[in-house]
């Protein structure tokens, strides 16, 4: 087996396969502010995958979002009624985990992004982004046509927004997952 496929066997069940390594990261990560720029990919496996190459115009995010429910409490308070205020979001963790690291970095494009661990309370995302004004993105044929696209991520066009909104599978019987 080749390093990549070794590191995406240990991926599989971090818990089990990286142990107290995981552990330490999540401590350490707790700690750290919401959006963090990093300078390698924690799972070099899958940001090459998803596009990464490292080389200048490449940024990387770990993005950390709120697990739970999305019920927005009112301000004031009041008694809950039957009919509770709901804040449905057909949006998975993935997809508002790249919306914000896009907030933070608003000269990039959202390429990808892939999950690296979560908690009770968190959710961790490594969110790839390019620098849509970069020469080294402009020479890049596949990039540059990215880069273009301006606001891919809030328009669900990045990987997770078209999972998010049932856009995998297409033809007859696709109808009933949307």
């Amino acid at each position: 087996m080749g390093m990549y496929k070794h590191i995406r066997e240990l991926w599989k069940k971090p818990k089990k396969n990286l142990g107290e390594v995981q552990r330490k990261r999540l401590i350490l990560w707790r700690k750290q502010p919401v959006t963090v720029r990093i300078e390698k990919p924690t799972r070099l496996d899958r940001a090459r995958s998803l596009g990464y190459k490292a080389k200048q115009g490449f940024v990387l995010i770990r993005q950390r979002v709120g697990r739970g429910g999305r019920m927005r409490p009112k301000p004031g308070r009041r008694r809950p009624k039957t009919s509770r205020r709901r804040k449905i979001v057909k949006k998975n963790y993935q997809w508002v985990a790249e919306g914000r690291a896009v907030k933070k970095y608003t000269n990039c494009e959202v390429l990808n992004s892939y999950y690296v661990g979560q908690d009770g309370k968190h959710y961790w995302y490594e969110v790839i982004l390019i620098d849509r004004d970069h020469p080294n993105i402009k020479k890049d044929l596949v990039l540059k046509r990215i880069a273009k696209q301006r606001g891919r991520v809030h328009r669900g066009l990045t990987s997770a927004g078209k999972k998010s909104r049932g856009l995998r599978r297409k033809g007859k019987g696709a109808e009933k997952i949307r």
